[in-house]
C-alpha cells in the first residue's frame, strides 16, 4: 500500500504539510491549520513541491533549505488507500484523480484514520481537505492539540525547533 505522512513545520508560518505517495513522490498540500477530524470543516490545503520518498521520515530543522526554514516533525504516517472512483463507480488512479482535481483516500495511520478528501476550489490553485463522515470522525476531538508529539521522536515543535542551538 502506498504511504503518506503528515509532517508539522514551523516555517514563516506554522502548518502540517499532508503528504501521499503517488506514483514514486510524495505529492504534498500545505494545511495550515491541520487536519480536522469535523466533516463539516473545511480545511484550506495550497499544493506545495513533490518531495522524495526520503523525505517521509525527516524530522530536523532546516536553515535556510530549499523547503523552507524552521522545525520539521513527523506527527503522523502509515499508509493510505485510494477511495477516488468515477460515474462508473470504477477506481480512478491517484495521478489523475489530483489532475482531475477531487482525490479520496482513506488512512490507517497513528493518529489519523478513516476517509479524507482533497478538493480543488478553482481559486489560485488552492485546495481543501475535508474528513469524510464516517466511524472515525469526532467533531469533539483537535488532534493537533490532543496529540502534539511526533510519532518518531517523540518531540513537539518546539522541542525539536530547541535541538538547533544545542547542536
Amino acid at each position: 500500500m502506498p504511504v503518506f505522512v503528515v509532517q508539522q513545520h514551523d516555517a514563516r508560518r506554522m502548518h502540517y504539510d499532508v503528504r501521499l505517495e503517488v506514483d514514486g513522490v510524495l505529492k504534498s498540500w500545505a494545511v495550515p491549520r491541520g487536519p480536522s477530524l469535523d466533516p463539516v470543516v473545511k480545511r484550506l490545503a495550497v499544493p506545495t513541491d513533490d518531495h522524495a520518498m526520503e523525505y517521509a521520515t525527516y524530522e530536523g530543522v532546516h536553515e535556510g533549505a530549499r523547503y523552507g526554514s524552521g522545525a520539521v516533525i513527523v506527527w503522523d504516517a502509515g499508509d493510505y488507500q485510494n477511495q477516488t472512483r468515477d460515474k462508473d463507480r470504477k477506481l480512478v488512479k491517484p495521478a489523475l484523480a489530483i489532475e482531475r482535481g477531487h482525490f479520496r483516500f482513506a488512512l490507517q495511520g497513528v493518529k489519523l484514520t478513516g476517509s479524507w478528501a482533497f478538493t480543488r476550489t478553482g481559486r489560485d490553485g488552492d485546495w481543501l481537505l475535508v474528513k469524510v463522515r464516517d466511524e472515525a470522525a469526532d467533531p469533539s476531538l483537535d488532534l493537533t492539540v490532543a496529540e502534539p508529539r511526533s510519532i518518531l521522536s517523540g518531540l513537539t515543535i518546539e522541542e525539536m525547533a530547541a535541538t538547533a542551538g544545542s547542536a
